[in-house]
């Protein structure tokens, strides 16, 4: 193969290899995560009941997946969507960079220790024949990790070639001095925020340790700044993100931060400790090993570190961040991270509607006592519902089986009829008070329908969100009291007991009243049911 993939600049192979490595890498996570399918949701959902348990899951499924920021962001969703508690997603997001050194253990050992460039272009074959073949099964999801998988070794072993050709043209300033050692830890940053990816970026940095460019100190130094770089990622994704999403990107930055001070401060006795494992291992003439080496012992430090001061550090960050919680207007539980992850999508829009449902109930209560709603309220019901639209919207871009497509429109018209809810009790109220004129005949009318109507209410709110029933009693009586109210006020209206103008001001008070229970009623009984998780037939 090195024959094949070194073209006469070493540049073009090495720009060619970040590119097969960036995109083998999204091949490899989109695969393991579309096989594993459920599953990873259950694991993180049941596996935070303690620190240890927290922190072993995310350096489990961090390492099946090959992504940190995947496991993160699911993370988030699931504080997002009230599944876990800030303090229960801290240690899978921590384990989550313990995790992520596996990347630089399969970089080294696949690509420098074991001779498997033979093999890439067939597992790209045999991995693209399996996902064309079987799309939208686990077999076809295994296939495009092996795509990905081929595509990454392909990747190591043009930036080895590039590499080693372009050692021959290029003199990297090496040492330990204090200064060149920071300016090594920027450098490993900078790569990390250019490239997007900081597996990409330790990729380069071991290919470059093997070729001899940079020694192990400044090596080491750059793998520092590497995973120092990752901060940026969990910083662009709270941009405009809920307060719990910010405060669980808040606790990653912390802790990348934390780790990347105290490393680089003891950076010589980490460098020491690492050349000794790897002589008593056997491995003193492998630079690379002793940089992936290192890369996993100062994220287990990092984790060490940050043990007593969680605690601490989840309550400050449950102080912070609560201006868009805080405001009704806003989603508390719809988060951009969650919109590639349909199950944790989905749950999270649950959530979102429960809370439209009962705003519309509220809205709804006080204009059925005679009460305009605050106009606030019905405004936040509106935002709100456009929030729900359009996280749905962003859900539909990706590829999502027909039955999650037909059960987030479904979602999308329960949302609509809550906003409609609203809407109609903001009409009915004002219609009620655009003329102070009253019968006593229509007053017990009334009554009668107000009692009928707040009585379902109640049972409105109470109701489970997914299988909810509105009792049938309660709405018959609902139902024969409106009519009752109708003709009360059309007779009224037919002896002069009330003006044609108040009788068809109230009428249209009731009836809107009316509609607005029955979209509320509507919202709440059309709601489909979660979707029980399939397993992904073998083929």
């Amino acid at each position: 193969m090195t024959e094949l993939a070194t073209p006469s600049a070493p540049w073009l192979a090495l720009a060619g290899g970040l590119g097969f490595f960036l995109l083998g890498l999204e091949l490899l996570t989109d695969g393991l995560r579309l096989a594993a399918g459920p599953n990873l949701q259950r694991l993180l959902s049941r596996a935070t009941d303690t620190r240890w348990r927290g922190l072993g899951t995310g350096i489990l499924i961090t390492a099946l997946v090959q992504s940190s920021s995947l496991v993160t962001f699911a993370t988030i969703g699931f504080v997002n969507a009230g599944l876990l508690t800030l303090h229960q997603s801290l240690w899978v997001i921590f384990g989550a960079n313990i995790g992520t050194t596996v990347t630089g253990w399969l970089v080294t050992l696949v690509g420098f220790e074991w001779a498997l460039e033979s093999w890439a272009l067939p597992l790209v074959a045999v991995g693209a024949f399996s996902h064309l073949t079987g799309k939208n099964t686990r077999r076809g999801a295994l296939g495009l990790a092996l795509a990905g998988f081929g595509l990454l070794i392909t990747a190591i072993d043009l930036l080895k070639s590039g590499l080693g050709g372009a050692a021959a043209h290029v003199t990297l300033p090496i040492g330990d001095g204090p200064l060149l050692l920071l300016a090594q830890t920027g450098a490993g940053f900078l790569l990390t925020v250019l490239l997007f990816s900081s597996s990409a970026a330790t990729a380069l940095i071991l290919t470059a340790i093997h070729s001899g460019l940079i020694d192990l100190s400044s090596a080491a130094a750059m793998v520092i700044g590497a995973n120092l770089g990752t901060s940026v990622k969990a910083f662009l994704a709270a941009i405009g993100a809920t307060a719990n999403a910010k405060r669980a990107a808040a606790a990653h930055i912390l802790f990348n931060t934390l780790t990347a001070v105290v490393a680089f401060l003891i950076l010589p006795a980490l460098v020491t400790v690492t050349t000794a494992l790897t002589a008593w291992s056997g491995a003193e003439r492998d630079p690379a090993i002793a940089i992936a080496l290192f890369h996993t012992l100062f994220n287990v430090l990092g984790v060490v570190l940050i043990w007593p001061l969680a605690n601490p550090m989840a309550a400050w960050l449950q102080r912070h961040f609560r201006t868009r919680e805080e405001d009704e207007a806003q989603p508390r539980y719809l988060d951009h991270t969650l919109v590639t992850i349909p199950d944790l999508a989905l749950s999270a829009l649950r959530q979102e509607l429960m809370r439209l449902r009962d705003m519309a109930s509220a809205i709804l209560e006080r204009a059925i006592v005679g009460t305009v709603p605050d106009p606030t309220a019905v405004h936040a019901v509106r935002t709100l519902t456009h929030a729900i639209a359009r996280f749905i919207a962003a859900m539909n871009q990706g590829t999502l089986t027909p039955q999650l497509i037909d059960t987030s429109e479904r979602l999308l018209r329960v949302a609509r009829y809550y906003e409609s809810a609203a809407r109609f009790a903001e009409e009915g109220a004002h219609a009620w008070g655009e003329y102070d004129e009253r019968d006593p005949s229509v007053m017990a009318a009334w009554e009668r329908f107000r009692t009928a109507a707040l009585a379902l209410l109640p049972t409105a709110r109470n109701a489970p969100h997914d299988a909810a029933t509105v009792g049938k009693s309660d709405d018959d009586t609902m139902e024969a009291a409106y009519q009752d109210l109708k003709a009360a006020l059309l007779a009224a209206g037919s002896r002069g007991a009330l003006s044609i103008a108040a009788m068809d001001a109230q009428l249209r008070a009731a009836s809107a009243i009316h509609r607005g229970l029955q979209q509320l009623r509507k919202g709440i009984t059309r709601t489909p049911p979660p979707l029980t998780p399939q397993k992904t037939p073998h083929t």
